[in-house]
């Protein structure tokens, strides 16, 4: 089976991310500048607690990050995402992307790999041809224990 996880690495330019920013009539601030390049490296949906941990310490404070992802989700740069277990976690959009895709979710430490390509387009388009119901979405996530957990 092909490698299905989502390719690791910079996304999207972080010119073409600050310039969304203003556009949006928002500073380019250094806690701003800091989560979107933190995500940019991190191509899996982080927690807020997540990503204020990969910042350096004391740059800002829990509700800093709050409040950027709020703002990011807002102008359409960050898509939220709920594994089931409660945690809100954030992840880059790609550029001309709608965002969708699917996880792999570990049931013991609650890390999300995600995975780069759809198995249900199919699916999709045979259910909108036999229900009749158009502009059909989906959601799916498959969970599991990673390899590192095994190990444990």
């Amino acid at each position: 089976m092909a490698d299905l996880r989502r390719k690791t690495g910079p996304s999207r330019p972080l010119g073409e991310l600050t310039e969304a920013l203003r556009r949006g009539e928002r500073r380019v601030t250094g806690p701003r500048l800091a989560i979107l390049q933190v995500l940019r490296e991190h191509r899996r949906p982080l927690s807020n607690k997540e990503v204020l941990a990969l910042l350096p310490q004391g740059y800002c404070d829990l509700a800093t990050v709050y409040r950027s992802m709020h703002l990011l989700r807002r102008l359409g740069l960050v898509q939220r995402f709920d594994v089931g277990d409660g945690v809100a976690r954030h992840e880059l959009r790609d550029a001309g992307h709608d965002g969708h895709h699917h996880h792999l979710v570990c049931r013991r430490c609650a890390q999300v790999v995600a995975i780069d390509c759809c198995l249900l387009e199919e699916v999709e388009r045979e259910l909108s041809r036999h229900s009749g119901y158009q502009a059909l979405q989906h959601r799916l996530e498959f969970t599991g224990i990673c390899p590192d957990c095994q190990q444990r």
